[in-house]
């Protein structure tokens, strides 16, 4: 079997937490979340309890993770816990959906955001929706739509790819580059924000005028935002895809996922502490584009463009590193014969897995063209807290098969934190399906991305067969 080097340390470890989980969501988020809550103390609340949530699945991957130091992640992860069947439809979920989608939504907006600055070309309308592609029971889908916006997102996507062919070192460094300069970013916006001293402190403690007090709707409302904020913390996972080319992994791998973590709480809070004080939450939750109506009463016109410009880096960061980290999935399972064999070779030159790189840039490639954001991130979403929730009760069986192996790190809190994760991930589950189902039949979306992502991970069920009857 080849081995990739181990050559990232404990910064480049945290520096891809950070990477994978500050996307766009800070500047967008919030203000749906505001919507939901009505409250400001609420919203501060929900951050908290995703973030140690998230934490908690941190902790947890940490575990697992230095038990089985293994380039492939959960792929790796999943093999020993539910076997090999479970293990490779997790892969193809993450290659399918999980990953690959991920990537493509980012690199989406990346391209959304760069339309602030310039004008990027498309069809006309009827153009656009001349010839719809339709599933049954899942909805359409528009190949032409935002053509510009695509082929930029497309572009993207094939540099980074690239960058990653060519140098694991590279692309490492670039994403401590990206890293650095997202969370510097975030910091001045806060601080810009509260030195210019235009906001006011009683916004972070007054609720609207309409804030429903009664249980059950604090219940359904807390729920929904805390959705929102957990898709806002999702990639705490991606550090456990390259633990084989970590070096130290037993320190370096907690040490990564606990301090990236961390530090992405604080941000979130900052910065949605920030919003607070120069916007009202009645303003907050009617704001599309919440952190430049923020940095416009501190920065004026030039406030948006500013934000346009943090989006744009911290977009493109986090798709470096999901590139980076999520090709390991393919070549994991490409290694077992459980994909297509091409997919696990390394490059004899750049000791990189190049091809399984170029096959995830390929299939990103076609979620573009097929999809839109709302869509890819919501499908994305949805398929990775099915397998969160299987992670979380797998570190019972772990312990139950392997009681006597070395565990440099051991999950605090175990067996009670793994029982709140697995309660929290089926009720966003469970949310999700119905929203996206009632959405639907409302005519309020034109996709069932839940039950889509589904139909795609179902995909590979006959593939397994195929795969397996070939190495036989």
């Amino acid at each position: 079997m080849a081995h990739l080097e181990r050559k990232l340390g404990l910064w480049a470890s945290v520096s891809i937490v950070i990477g994978s989980i500050i996307g766009s969501s800070i500047f967008m988020k919030p203000a749906t979340m505001a919507a939901q809550l009505s409250s400001p103390l609420m919203l501060l609340l929900v951050w908290v309890v995703a973030g140690i949530i998230s934490m908690f699945g941190g902790m947890i991957n940490a575990e697992v993770g230095c038990l089985l130091p293994e380039t492939g992640g959960q792929y790796v992860y999943f093999r020993n816990m539910y076997g090999n069947f479970f293990a490779y439809l997790f892969g193809w979920s993450s290659f399918i959906v999980i990953d690959t989608a991920s990537i493509a939504g980012i690199a989406f907006v990346f391209a959304a955001y760069t339309e602030y600055f310039f004008h990027l070309p498309r069809f006309s309308n009827a153009i656009e929706h001349a010839i719809p592609f339709v599933i049954p029971y899942i909805g359409k889908f528009y190949l032409l739509e935002n053509i510009g916006v695509k082929g930029l997102a497309v572009l993207l996507i094939l540099i980074f790819t690239w960058i990653n062919v060519r140098s694991l070192k590279t692309g490492g460094a670039v994403q401590v580059f990206f890293s650095g300069i997202k969370v510097l970013a975030l910091i001045f916006l806060v601080g810009a924000i509260f030195a210019s001293g235009k906001g006011n402190v009683l916004n972070l403690t007054t609720a609207s005028a309409s804030y429903d007090r009664s249980y059950w709707h604090q219940l359904t409302a807390f729920i929904a935002a805390t959705t929102g904020a957990l898709a806002a913390y999702d990639g705490w996972n991606t550090l456990g895809f390259i633990s084989g080319e970590i070096k130290n992994p037993q320190k370096n791998i907690p040490g990564g996922l606990i301090i990236g973590l961390g530090i992405c709480i604080l941000l979130y809070v900052l910065t949605t502490e920030a919003y607070l004080y120069m916007l009202p939450v009645d303003v907050m939750k009617n704001s599309s584009l919440v952190a430049s109506d923020a940095l416009y009463k501190v920065m004026g016109a030039g406030g948006a463009g500013l934000v346009a410009a943090l989006v744009l880096l911290s977009t493109a960061g986090a798709t470096n590193s999901n590139i980076l980290a999520c090709s390991r999935v393919v070549f994991a399972m490409s290694e077992e014969k459980n994909f297509f064999a091409f997919a696990g070779k390394v490059n004899p030159k750049y000791h990189t897995p190049s091809n399984a790189l170029w096959f995830q840039a390929a299939w990103a490639t076609i979620l573009i063209l097929i999809g839109s954001f709302d869509m890819l991130m919501d499908m994305f979403v949805f398929i990775t807290w099915i397998f969160y929730a299987f992670l979380a009760y797998g570190i019972f069986i772990l312990r139950k098969k392997m009681p006597d192996a070395h565990r440099p790190y051991r999950l605090k809190g175990y067996p009670v934190l793994p029982i709140i994760f697995i309660l929290f991930s089926t009720l966003y589950v469970v949310i999700t399906l119905y929203n996206d189902t009632n959405n639907y039949l409302e005519g309020k979306s034109r996709i069932i991305n839940s039950v889509f992502g589904l139909l795609l991970t179902a995909i590979g069920v006959p593939l397994y067969w195929y795969f397996r009857k070939k190495e036989a």
